[in-house]
């Protein structure tokens, strides 16, 4: 029979932090969580299709969560590599879950990364186009 496995210290900081948040905090950190494990997939279409290299318009809904909203923003520019955008979204999101700013407010400023984002994005192609 195989002993145990020890729970590595950063997990059991993380459940300790879990256990102490709200019912609302918890959904939101599990759907960031969920958001995180999902980003690499997101990035290769499921088709084999060429990634888009145009935005992808995807109205903004009246009322959406943070989380959505990454989502939506992840849909909205496919060509972007979203590992260079996580620690950014993740100050906004940690922002919003555990220092309560608001939704619509942390939405904005994702979306104003995105955007800023794609315009580095569409500058360093047109600038490898002219090569």
């Amino acid at each position: 029979m195989l002993p145990p496995k020890k729970t590595p210290p950063d997990q059991r900081e993380l459940q300790r932090v879990f256990a102490r948040l709200s019912v609302a905090d918890r959904q939101s950190v599990l759907a960031f969580a969920q958001f995180l494990a999902q980003r690499d997939e997101a990035q290769v279409p499921a088709t084999g299709e060429e990634v888009s290299r145009q935005p992808i318009s995807i109205e903004r809904p009246e009322e959406e969560s943070v989380v959505a909203a990454i989502r939506r923003l992840a849909q909205t520019y496919p060509m972007l590599n979203k590992d260079e955008l996580l620690h950014e979204s993740s100050s906004l999101m940690t922002g919003h879950v555990m220092q309560g700013h608001a939704a619509p407010e942390v939405i904005d400023k994702l979306e104003a990364l995105f955007a800023q984002a794609y315009e580095r994005y569409a500058a360093d192609n047109a600038n490898q186009e002219a090569d």
